[in-house]
């Protein structure tokens, strides 16, 4: 469930659209390649995408499904080489971004000690997930991904419960919550829920967010240095790239420290 840009053909840089705006330098359409994507589907200024006003780029995560639909469904053949093909797959791409994202919080919350009582049912969803992303081109286009996710949705909040549970006392809910700018320092967020949550530039220095589900939250600009994320469920990479941190942010085994967060502690 990780992005292999190298085995894929340039499909979050053609396939969305985006409009200008503090994340995009540009505007987009969808279906057509961003100027920046170069002729072996590498982007041009990767290095420099922040300052040159992409940091929506940076944040971006296909789950691994780029390169599934690149080598896999389509067998290698890429939108330039066979333009024919090109609708179908960013369709196809679209779809199965959706489903890589849930078959990773699926993967997360199998990983869980505290949902063993829902392994059958993870085991059983998450197989049947996998066999969508196996369908032919066509099917997958089809697939309706809210239906599906309205099936995986309960069995994570569920499983999200049982791992908050195991933090004892209060466990304070933040759910869909507007915490925009708030200055959380002093909350005690074990074991919070904050799904759904607003938190674009909250104060979070220093807080222990172990076992709290941030599944679905808005970090963007949060700053998060010093909090210890080891523990906390459901955290994914581009929330992390969305948001400020340094060297005394402890982070997860299984996520990456983005390059743009402070080396300073």
């Amino acid at each position: 469930m990780r992005a292999d840009c190298g085995n894929c053909f340039g499909l979050c840089c053609v396939a969305p659209a985006f409009s200008r705006s503090s994340d995009f330098a540009i505007d987009k359409p969808g279906g057509h390649a961003c100027p920046n994507l170069g002729a072996t589907f590498a982007c041009g200024i990767h290095t420099s995408l922040r300052p040159r006003g992409f940091a929506g780029c940076t944040v971006y995560d296909c789950f691994g499904a780029g390169q599934k639909v690149a080598q896999e469904t389509f067998a290698g053949r890429d939108w330039r080489a066979a333009p024919a093909t090109a609708p179908l797959m960013f369709d196809v791409f679209a779809t199965m971004r959706h489903l890589h994202e849930l078959l990773w919080y699926l993967s997360e919350a199998r990983d869980l000690p505290a949902a063993e009582p829902l392994y059958a049912q993870l085991d059983a969803v998450l197989t049947g997930t996998r066999r969508l992303t196996d369908l032919p081109a066509e099917q997958l286009a089809a697939v309706d991904v809210d239906a599906h996710r309205m099936t995986v949705v309960p069995l994570l909040r569920r499983a999200g419960e049982l791992g908050r549970a195991q933090v004892r006392g209060k466990r304070p809910s933040f759910q869909g919550r507007d915490l925009v700018g708030k200055d959380l320092r002093r909350t005690d967020l074990r074991g919070a829920d904050l799904r759904g949550a607003s938190a674009v530039g909250a104060d979070l220095r220093g807080t222990d967010l172990a076992a709290a589900d941030v599944t679905g939250a808005d970090l963007r600009g949060a700053d998060l240095r010093g909090a210890d994320l080891r523990r906390t469920l459901f955290l994914i990479q581009s929330q992390l790239d969305a948001a400020r941190g340094d060297a005394a942010t402890r982070l997860p085994v299984t996520l990456t420290r983005p390059g743009h967060w402070t080396s300073r502690r």
